[in-house]
């Protein structure tokens, strides 16, 4: 068996970066992690101290294309700030590696999202290099249902979500919505926006819409409220079947609570890398892969740019009250 490997850009928990995490998910699934990209040689050595607690002796490096000529990986994590993700995609589309790369895919406040979006992933098929997004809640699905049942897709009439980020305003939406998108997608199919609407205050944002599909319009409300440490709350579910996701802090289990029930789930970030690696190998498509991809950032960016315009308008209403 080939054993794959792996490099991680973005590897130093900072800020609340999961790259460590996605690194010990990749060594517990039988990758090896060779070596951790920093920008500079501090945060590099650290990332790659870190690492050693789950068995991981990667090499540090501070430049990519040197990392890639000397360790040529097979894949590479980018786990950075979101707004350095194109720029790490295109050059590992151009190195030949395939990719698992954090959510958002990337993130650029302006400009052709999706066509750079649709560039990206065409130029990876044409090369044959998988690349998947790591948008990990559909993963969990399979646990919402064993305590609430069954998801019938064409009977899935609203959904609601609530999120934590550590971050407030516009930060909040390419930091936490791809999340719901991502569920929504799972579970009913491609879909698109209509009766989009914002209520935006200093560290909350409620956003409404339909998801509009070929089976099915579901309501969806997407809660957002900045919350700087742990324990964030996630809630989340259809039809009014809502799970609470709570996590221990000295064991980081994850469990599910619904009513009266308790259950203890899998990682979906562990099955996320997992479906991966598997895809990688079986030259599958990822279940977070090209079409997902492309719906969520579509659906992303107008979002975002609706944000934009809600505080535009917002900001315009109060400088004419006190004009």
């Amino acid at each position: 068996m080939v054993v794959m490997k792996v490099s991680i850009v973005g590897a130093r928990r900072a800020r609340n970066g999961i790259g460590e995490y996605i690194g010990r998910f990749f060594h517990k699934n039988g990758a090896r992690v060779s070596s951790v990209l920093g920008t500079t040689e501090q945060t590099s050595l650290d990332a790659a101290s870190w690492l050693k607690k789950y068995g991981i002796d990667a090499l540090p490096y501070t430049d990519f294309l040197r990392m890639v000529e000397k360790e040529s990986p097979d894949a590479v994590v980018i786990a950075s700030p979101s707004s350095t993700h194109y720029e790490y995609l295109v050059k590992c589309i151009d190195a030949g590696v395939h990719v698992f790369c954090e959510k958002p895919f990337f993130w650029l406040e302006t400009g052709d999202v999706l066509g750079l979006t649709e560039s990206l992933l065409e130029t990876a098929r044409s090369k044959k290099l998988t690349i998947a997004m790591n948008s990990q809640w559909p993963f969990a699905i399979q646990f919402y249902e064993k305590l609430c049942g069954c998801i019938d897709a064409q009977k899935a009439d609203t959904f609601f979500i609530k999120l934590c980020p550590t971050v407030r305003g516009k930060e909040m939406i390419p930091e936490s919505v791809p999340h719901a998108l991502s569920i929504l997608y799972f579970v009913i199919g491609r879909g698109d926006l209509e009766n989009l609407r914002l209520e935006v205050s200093q560290r909350r944002i409620l956003i409404t819409f339909t998801w509009v599909s070929d089976g099915n319009n579901c309501e969806v409300l997407v809660e957002l409220v900045e919350k700087k440490r742990q324990p964030r709350q996630l809630l989340f579910g259809f039809n009014g079947k809502i799970v609470n996701r709570t996590l221990d802090l000295k064991t980081y289990d994850i469990y599910f609570n619904y009513n009266t029930e308790t259950l203890r789930i899998v990682d979906p970030v562990e099955l996320s890398v997992r479906d991966f690696i598997g895809a990688v190998s079986e030259r599958r498509e990822p279940v977070i892969g090209y079409s997902h991809i492309l719906s969520n950032m579509s659906s992303l960016k107008e979002i975002y740019d609706r944000f934009v315009s809600t505080v535009g308008n917002m900001n315009g209403t109060v400088a004419r009250q006190r004009a």
